[in-house]
């Protein structure tokens, strides 16, 4: 069916094109908070796994990855029909009668781009300091195809299984969040932990705290478009996304902050922001579902629920180095259930038991939670085995411990000269073996290699 160009709304065009740009913002964002929480010395190599994604996605996207997820072939997979973004004056499958979109199919694609572009970059998270990046980038191209865009299709296209079923994500709880958070623990499993971790002397503290709040920042902007824009037009519904998401994320934020002061005796600035983006997670499939009354709950729900869920990785002994289990994984599917509770349909979808709906929606709910979880481990295991078995993904011990910036790009974020040796690197080579190379000591540029630094 050929798209209409008359019905096209210039204002929700504007909006849906700006919000794109808000999107994209988020993956540098994520990458500033990411790279903050890291030792200083796999600084770049944080960044770097973040932005290539950029490249790498978008261009999948428009080959195949688009047709795939909103291709209208049948309830499983979107077909080829659109590769090469071919036919871009159809309508996109599904979106007709009440769902008829008012936004060129062209701003669809690229509004839909940021989403995949993210996904993947979330799991880095969980893989940090031990993750070869040649390995990083195919594995970024393969699930991109075999994982996330399959998923985007059942979740978030009218003609997916899970779409007609009636589950609801308004934005990408399941899509996105759930579905990074389950591959990154399957990679992080097939990795193994990182070299040092868990014995005397190993710091997994981050080496840059307001990186983190920058980051934390960028994204709870970002994060605007992402769930307000999914309302593909500017009106009443983008509203009500728009500041749902904002009460959602003060409310996580906060609760977090109480549970680290009851748990630890003090709020930490990192938790403030790991609150925050709890917030922002589980609020992204409920944002045009719920009450702003709802989001209060489903923020303070989630920012407790994930802030106690820090703790589990240590005793299943998986090094999910950054938390994206416990934030994304979590999060995701507290956010997708919490919908068969507070869903209002006086905003869209469906009533949620709270509002008379009884455990009709929990139960579609509860069912794109398992089967969005499930598939994506699995397949992501299973991608992760293969290509660790041609060639191994792990970054060698010795290269993890010299630093993902030199060992992998050749460059560092935070450069020393001079042949002066900081006080803070001579006690921590006194104390638990040399921070600096030899270079150090005979007048060259000292590199940073140690797990101090």
């Amino acid at each position: 069916m050929l798209f209409d160009m008359t019905k096209i709304d210039s204002g929700s065009t504007a909006w849906l094109l700006v919000s794109a740009a808000l999107v994209m913002l988020m993956t540098p964002g994520l990458a500033f908070f990411y790279a903050g929480m890291v030792r200083a010395k796999h600084t770049l190599g944080m960044l770097v796994q973040n932005i290539v994604c950029l490249g790498i996605v978008s261009l999948v996207w428009v080959t195949v990855t688009y047709s795939i997820a909103f291709g209208g072939a049948n309830s499983l997979w979107g077909g080829l029909h659109f590769a090469g973004l071919a036919h871009m004056n159809q309508v996109v499958p599904g979106y007709t009668g009440s769902l008829a979109q008012v936004i060129p199919p062209i701003v669809f694609v690229a509004f839909q781009l940021m989403f995949a572009v993210i996904t993947p970059a979330l799991i880095t998270g969980a893989t940090a300091d031990r993750w070869k990046f040649g390995s990083f980038c195919a594995f970024v191209t393969l699930w991109s195809v075999v994982v996330y865009a399959p998923v985007a299709h059942w979740v978030f296209s009218p003609t997916g299984w899970l779409f007609k079923l009636g589950a609801e994500d308004f934005a990408g709880g399941t899509v996105v969040h759930m579905n990074a958070g389950a591959a990154a623990l399957a990679v992080a499993i097939v990795l193994g932990r990182r070299f040092g971790y868990g014995t005397k002397g190993f710091d997994v503290r981050g080496h840059n705290v307001p990186y983190v709040v920058l980051g934390a920042a960028l994204l709870w902007f970002g994060w605007f478009g992402f769930n307000a824009g999914s309302a593909l037009a500017a009106g009443n519904l983008s509203g009500f996304a728009f500041v749902n998401t904002n009460t959602a994320t003060a409310a996580a934020m906060l609760a977090w902050m109480l549970v680290e002061r009851l748990r630890d005796g003090k709020p930490s600035a990192l938790g403030m922001a790991s609150g925050a983006v709890a917030g922002l997670v589980a609020i992204t499939p409920a944002c045009g579902y719920v009450s702003p009354m709802g989001s209060i709950g489903i923020g303070a729900i989630a920012g407790a629920v994930c802030a106690l869920a820090t703790s589990i990785k240590g005793k299943v002994r998986i090094d999910d180095a950054l938390d994206v289990g416990a934030v994304h994984f979590v999060g995701g599917a507290v956010g997708a259930l919490l919908i068969g509770f507070f869903g209002d349909a006086a905003t869209a979808g469906a009533n949620g038991l709270f509002y008379g709906g009884g455990l009709s929606l929990l139960g579609k709910q509860a069912t794109a939670v398992g089967v969005v979880g499930a598939y994506s481990f699995v397949v992501s295991l299973v991608l992760a085995l293969v290509l660790n078995k041609i060639s191994p993904m792990r970054l060698p011990d010795h290269d993890q411990q010299h630093g993902m910036d030199l060992s992998l790009h050749g460059e560092q974020a935070y450069p020393v000269t001079g042949t002066a040796i900081p006080a803070g690197l001579l006690i921590a080579a006194r104390e638990h073996g040399p921070a600096v190379d030899n270079g150090a000591l005979t007048g060259a540029a000292p590199t940073y290699s140690g797990d101090d630094v």
